[in-house]
């Protein structure tokens, strides 16, 4: 475990400048791709269908959803790329494709997210439930339901993926040694995972209040893993 892992708290276009050509052997982003969650304090409706209400979260201020400029800045510094929310961005990705179904049952949302790929042309699909407390057992039984909800993620960010996501993917897809860059950091889940696999890690997160909180958590989660 462990090695150079580190977040700027900047713009990521910025950032992104300094690399030069294909420097990351992997990038896994997960861009904004609509306006709203910054504003309300809420991911979705305020109350869900089953009355219950939504966790409140910071309200930001540079919440931008990305254009063109940003995917071509993108492939320029990596090698291979996985981008979340592909389906919502009018750009021509790779033909590749992952699934992450949620097991999210009669939740409002949607029940599946889908990334763009370079890495191969096929579809793979990946099950592990995300739906409030309903959080799966870990990352080879994702489908089934945790038993102890007390070893649930703690939800920081809005948009938030669960690390077992992640570890998955850099389990699938990254080799030992690998730069890993994630442009939208988040609450870090993609970062801790990183670090668990050994992997390098750049990431960039613009929001002074949820680097900070990735911070916190990056901090505590490796130390106790140090023990």
């Amino acid at each position: 475990m462990g090695t150079s892992n580190i977040v700027y708290n900047e713009d990521c276009m910025i950032g992104m400048a300094r690399f030069p050509d294909k420097h990351f052997d992997l990038a896994v982003v997960d861009p904004p791709y609509f306006s709203g969650p910054e504003r309300r304090a809420y991911y979705g409706r305020s109350i869900s269908a089953t009355n219950i209400k939504r966790r409140m979260y910071p309200v930001t201020e540079h919440w931008q959803v990305p254009g063109v400029e940003y995917f071509r800045e993108l492939e320029r510094v990596s090698k291979r790329y996985i981008i979340w929310g592909c389906n919502y961005f009018d750009y021509r990705f790779a033909p590749g494709r992952i699934v992450w179904d949620k097991c999210n049952g009669s939740s409002t949302f949607s029940d599946c997210e889908i990334a763009a790929t370079n890495i191969h042309d096929s579809v793979r699909l990946y099950r592990y439930m995300w739906n409030g407390m309903m959080q799966g057992k870990n990352v080879d039984e994702g489908h089934i339901m945790r038993g102890n909800k007390a070893t649930n993620d703690v939800r920081i960010h809005p948009t938030q993926k669960p690390i077992d996501l992640y570890r998955w993917i850099f389990r699938t897809y990254a080799e030992e040694g690998w730069r890993i860059l994630d442009t939208h950091v988040g609450s870090g889940t993609s970062r801790r995972a990183a670090w668990e696999a050994g992997l390098e890690f750049v990431g960039f997160e613009i929001e002074k209040v949820y680097f900070d909180l990735q911070e916190a958590h990056f901090q505590e989660h490796s130390a106790q893993l140090r023990i």
